[in-house]
């Protein structure tokens, strides 16, 4: 644990600190050698999230992230040497306010001087795709992001989460989904894995400025991903491809707006023509302070009894 209030040590502001991916960002910086002032970006400072992070010698700070708050996002960013920024699509469901929110936290950044800022973005799928499949609205917000990003005269790599779960996905243990049993994703535990991938762009000899970045424990097809589920369960898991349209109708009958519902059933169906990734994104563990987890081992530290009978 290297945390310190040293003012010689870079400052690190964190939004979404108490969150999966801000969280593993300040895991893997206490986890690491160099010393580094930490600044907790929270909406609630007393919940016990925020209280932990205090008593570890984090700097929490609370801050709404929103354009009617402009002034007080600013003010969260001054004197920060590097800052992670994430945004939370899936609790308002609404991409042009990502991108609005993700463009001001650049400009906080950038007016504090930061020289460094590490982004959470995906790529388009409208690009993926050749404009096959428009309707992505949480890929592409985060992309033009990332656009906005690269453009800010500020040293910024995009670093993307991978996939964690199928488990959504999972019915009377089957996986039915509208690609190739072959299709290769990027998996991670992103609580305990994304902010390894943060912490190598922090402490490279030059930050890796312009670049996109994929975060993986490993590269593996949904096939597989079945097969290793079933031999660590003990449970007959199947794959099973079905047509995007039935997907999508099988969204929507859990209960997703139907927006949002054709919006997963892009992703997935380009996913299986085009890829997951974008030209030019850096796929590479090389660096890592250690090695993240597999999909195998993800599933032995998970319990399925709710979704495995």
């Amino acid at each position: 644990m290297t945390i310190t209030k040293d003012p010689a040590a870079p400052l690190v502001a964190v939004v979404g600190a108490t969150g999966t991916q801000g969280g593993s960002v300040v895991l893997a910086l206490t986890e690491s050698e160099r010393p580094y002032r930490i600044r907790a970006f929270t909406r609630n400072v007393s919940k016990p999230a925020a209280k932990a992070l205090a008593e570890k010698g984090l700097e929490v700070v609370a801050v709404t992230l929103s354009v009617e708050n402009r002034g007080a996002v600013f003010k969260a960013f001054e004197g920060a040497d590097y800052a992670f920024l994430v945004t939370n699509w899936a609790e308002h469901g609404d991409p042009p306010r990502e991108t609005v929110e993700g463009k001001l936290m650049i400009d906080a950044a950038k007016a504090a001087g930061v020289k460094g800022i590490v982004w959470s973005g995906l790529p388009s799928i409208d690009a993926l795709s050749g404009s096959k499949y428009k309707n992505v609205g949480h890929f592409e917000s985060k992309a033009r992001v990332s656009d906005y990003g690269r453009a800010s005269g500020v040293p910024f790599v995009d670093i993307q989460a991978g996939g964690q779960s199928l488990r959504g996905h999972l019915g009377r243990q089957r996986f039915n989904l509208p690609l190739p049993p072959t299709t290769r994703m990027p998996i991670i535990d992103a609580e305990q894995d994304y902010g390894l991938f943060v912490r190598k762009a922090l402490e490279l000899p030059v930050f890796p400025d312009k670049q996109t970045w994929a975060t993986f424990g490993e590269l593996i097809g949904f096939a597989d991903q079945t097969k290793q589920l079933s031999e660590v369960t003990g449970k007959n898991v199947v794959f099973n491809q079905i047509p995007s349209a039935v997907f999508g109708e099988g969204v929507k009958s859990a209960g997703t707006p139907p927006h949002i519902a054709l919006a997963i059933e892009e992703v997935f169906t380009s996913v299986g023509e085009f890829g997951y990734f974008s030209e030019g994104t850096v796929v590479s563990q090389e660096g890592l302070a250690r090695q993240p987890q597999t999909w195998k081992q993800y599933v032995e530290a998970q319990d399925w009894s709710d979704v495995l009978v």
